[in-house]
């Protein structure tokens, strides 16, 4: 094996290696995981406490946050999971009956799309709340949640469609091929 070979191979296996630099990213994301459910927990606790005193709107605005705040914590156990075996290393655990579905079959692709698809929730989440305050929102405050809105959901259409794109390009080529 030639010197150039050799200096290619170890070059390539720190390279490689190198991909557990994300390891410290998914740790820390379990970490804002556990924030997200002290948050939840307290938010919980606290309307719980004010039950007698609170309006349809305030309960409606309230159920509202905590699913929002479900929501954030789901994106962020998939963004976890599905980055952790896309990007450092494969989890074992096919002998785990409670082993999600999903879980080994979300490419990048299929993670950006419901990394998105989340993201539009969570606003449509807000928009839904600042409606129910509408008396107490600024109407230029509305106006540009709806904007922000409006763009979510034509970034997620254009992602859609250019991963349709893609793959249908790939389909293509494997038939040129």
């Amino acid at each position: 094996m030639s010197f150039r070979q050799k200096l290619e191979d170890g070059f390539e296996t720190v390279f490689f290696a190198s991909r557990w630099l994300m390891a410290p990213f998914y740790a820390g994301l379990a970490i804002a995981l556990v924030v997200l459910m002290v948050t939840f927990g307290k938010e919980v606790l606290e309307e719980t406490m004010n039950l007698g005193h609170l309006e349809e709107t305030a309960v409606v605005v309230w159920v509202l946050s905590l699913i929002d705040m479900s929501l954030a914590a789901n994106l962020t156990l998939m963004v976890m999971f599905a980055g952790y075996e896309n990007f450092v290393s494969k989890l074992d655990l096919d002998d785990n009956p409670d082993k999600p579905t999903w879980l080994g079959r979300v490419d990048f692709s299929n993670m950006k799309l419901k990394l998105v698809a989340s993201i539009i929730a969570i606003s449509v989440i807000h928009l839904l709340k600042a409606f129910m305050a509408i008396g107490a929102q600024n109407k230029g405050d509305l106006q540009w949640l709806i904007a922000i809105h409006i763009t979510f959901l034509i970034s997620g259409v254009l992602l859609a469609f250019m991963d349709w794109l893609g793959e249908r390009g790939a389909l293509r080529q494997g038939e040129h091929e």
